[in-house]
């Protein structure tokens, strides 16, 4: 089969697209991973989800930390970053994928872990699952959750914890810090 997938929703899609690229893919050999920055949906990055010849990767919904964390924005290409510093700063909004092995060794390599991302874990609740609001109608009952994989930094300078913490982010938010993306520089 030529050609790459577009954004994989359905479930349909998704065994499609685990077959095409990964002979042996399976729901469990799925990993989730939670994204908040430049990887979203109409962020500047979210193009190397779209592309299956990185691996599968699949829109789960949307999510945002159970823990607080510093998300700022930093560096000269104004990169967001989520500071490994658990119970500071915000929740944070984000999206939730479903990767496979390939795709999640490709994100490995794009945000160049573990030199300048490190791949945690985090818990994350469940806001949306694909475009529908999660749950059932009736009284409202606990957020669902799920352990994602998230790229976070650990090393950092120092005044980089005292920048504006973000509860999400947009690559042309009112912040003012656009976005430098990689091809331009």
């Amino acid at each position: 089969m030529a050609g790459s997938y577009g954004c994989l929703v359905s479930k349909a899609c998704l065994e499609e697209a685990c077959r095409h690229y990964t002979a042996s893919a399976s729901r469990a050999a799925m990993a989730h991973v939670f994204v908040y920055g430049t990887l979203k949906r109409g962020q500047p990055n979210h193009k190397v989800l779209l592309d299956g010849t990185h691996g599968c990767a699949a829109f789960q919904g949307q999510g945002r930390t159970l823990e607080p964390y510093p998300l700022v924005i930093a560096g000269e290409h104004n990169v967001p970053w989520l500071l490994n510093l658990p119970g500071r700063g915000h929740c944070v909004a984000g999206e939730i994928y479903a990767v496979d092995e390939r795709m999640l060794r490709f994100l490995d390599e794009f945000e160049d872990c573990p030199h300048m991302y490190q791949r945690t874990s985090v818990r994350v609740a469940v806001l949306q699952a694909g475009g529908a609001p999660w749950g059932s109608p009736g009284p409202p009952a606990a957020e669902p959750t799920l352990q994602c994989f998230v790229y976070s930094a650990a090393t950092y300078p120092p005044e980089w914890v005292g920048l504006p913490h973000h509860h999400s982010y947009d690559s042309l938010g009112s912040h003012g810090l656009r976005y430098n993306p990689r091809e331009n520089r």
